[in-house]
């Protein structure tokens, strides 16, 4: 029998039975140390929803306990705070020793609230210095712990495999960026901050009885059915991709662009990992480039499925010791395609409301990407709206038409659509209710996150809460809140995010 989360006692922190599995591997994967406390924190946002993951009753985030203990300033009971060490791939160039400039992992606890059981870690990202800090400052910002904070709860309530956060604390302490800004801890959580760049790490030191320690774990802990493959590295390597290539064919069916998909920050559970320079599609080019820092393209949303493919290819480098051959690796990484493919076409046919697949289909999708570039189309708004068209009354579609500044481009691809549903007897109200629940209404784009930061900065935390209510339902109406879905004003297209945090 399942028991709902509201019927779950709920705890504080303290009474929490934190573990954590990875001590379980030699000390040489990891640094034991105590986070840097920060001065007089503050809670600017918390997770009711992310707390019910772990069974932590949301009363905890106005306890000053509590703050302190996700601030860096008091470990909780039973935890066994650590910086874990990796590797990575950065803009396709090798980077060698990386590891956990900013981030303590806390430990891991029950997850009696997620979708399937097991455990979640938490992790403080901005809790000072450690020895991987590499001359930084080992601190996060407010600005990009408030974006990372939405975007992950954001990400989750898409349905996008994603890491969660819990909270975000505060302080006046100040730390340079490009100008001063101030401090923050933000309190993530996901059932593994393993990396592919934890892999690379010990490959490229070519230790290979640590890559095997380091396989075996995450085999054991998190993919445990493979264990009695035949192969079970090949399998993991596969598995991996398989879920890799999934992940980002959801990010292009939401518009989701990364912005830093470095080795290093790419899940070994194919999780959306390590929000930065994230940015959600507006005005559609395929060429466009979320990261201000990335001036080559190299991950533009047109590259997302291509390096994606990439990384699996650097994993499977690494795991080449282990696997022992490399048409073997070539053969569990030529899952790759097949599944973005899959998962796509699913995706889309979802958006688009058909219930069945014709050849012809593939077309249709081409055509409609090439009107929606050459009008800079407003991603999210164009599949949304396009769940109003009607087969028999040709007005229907005026709102998505009216997004169009070629609209001629658009009636005839409109000719197109409404034959296609024509095909499989579509009925409008059916179709219309998918579609709704395939194309979200509210995503996260950068001027609404920009706005929150604005007032968060003058300690007014209404706005961040307010929008993480708005985006915990992307694929509601909410008529109340109707200004968070319309087209972003002209002031938002000179927001630059970048890899500074």
């Amino acid at each position: 029998m399942n028991v709902s989360t509201r019927q779950r006692p709920l705890f504080s922190l303290d009474e929490l039975p934190l573990e954590n599995s990875y001590t379980s591997l030699p000390a040489s994967f990891y640094t034991r140390l105590q986070p840097t406390p920060l001065s007089r924190p503050y809670m600017v946002c918390g997770s009711a929803s992310a707390a019910a993951l772990i069974g932590l009753d949301p009363a905890e985030f106005a306890r000053q306990e509590f703050i302190d203990a996700v601030s860096g300033n008091r470990i909780p009971a039973q935890s066994q705070p650590l910086a874990a060490v990796y590797s990575g791939h950065q803009f396709g160039v090798w980077a060698g020793q990386l590891g956990d400039g900013r981030a303590i992992l806390l430990g891991d606890i029950d997850a009696p609230g997620a979708a399937a059981p097991g455990k979640l870690e938490l992790q403080l990202k901005g809790a000072g210095m450690t020895p991987y800090s590499r001359m930084g400052d080992g601190r996060a910002v407010l600005r990009s712990s408030i974006r990372e904070f939405l975007c992950s709860e954001a990400m989750a309530a898409l349905g996008v495999p994603s890491s969660r956060a819990l909270c975000v604390t505060g302080s006046d302490q100040r730390v340079m960026r490009e100008t001063p800004e101030t401090a923050a801890v933000a309190t993530r959580m996901a059932p593994s901050f393993v990396r592919f760049g934890s892999f690379e790490h010990w490959f490229y030191q070519g230790r290979e009885d640590e890559l095997k320690l380091l396989a075996d774990y995450v085999i054991g802990r998190f993919y445990p059915e493979l264990k009695d493959q035949p192969q079970p590295y090949k399998a993991l390597l596969a598995e991996v991709t398989r879920r890799t290539a999934e992940m980002i064919a959801w990010w292009q069916a939401v518009g989701f662009m990364h912005g830093v998909m470095n080795t290093d920050n790419m899940s070994i559970l194919g999780l959306t990992l390590d929000y930065g320079p994230f940015g959600f599609m507006e005005a559609f080019d395929p060429r466009h480039i979320c990261n201000h820092t990335d001036q080559q393209g190299r991950y533009a949303y047109s590259m997302q499925p291509q390096i994606g493919d990439w990384n699996c290819h650097a994993l499977g480098q690494a795991l080449l010791p282990l696997i022992g051959d490399v048409d073997e690796a070539k053969d569990a990484l030529a899952v790759y395609r097949p599944a973005f493919a899959g998962k796509m076409d699913a995706l889309l046919h979802a958006k688009l409301g058909l219930a069945t697949t014709q050849d012809e289909d593939g077309k249709l999708f081409d055509d409609m990407f090439g009107i929606m570039a050459a009008s800079h189309v407003d991603f999210t708004l164009f599949f949304r709206r396009l769940g109003d068209l009607r087969i028999a009354e040709p007005g229907s579609e005026e709102a998505v038409r009216d997004l169009f500044i070629d609209r001629a481009a658009f009636d005839q691809w409109a000719v197109q659509y409404r034959a296609r549903l024509l095909q499989e007897n579509s009925n409008d109200m059916q179709r219309r209710l998918a579609m709704h629940q395939a194309n979200p209404k509210y995503v996260l784009r950068n001027y609404l996150a920009q706005q929150a930061i604005e007032k968060a900065q003058i300690k007014d935390f209404s706005e961040v809460q307010k929008l993480l209510a708005v985006l915990e339902h992307p694929y509601d109406e909410q008529p109340e809140n109707e200004q968070y879905a319309a087209l972003p004003p002209d002031w938002a297209s000179e927001l630059e995010v970048s890899c500074s945090s």
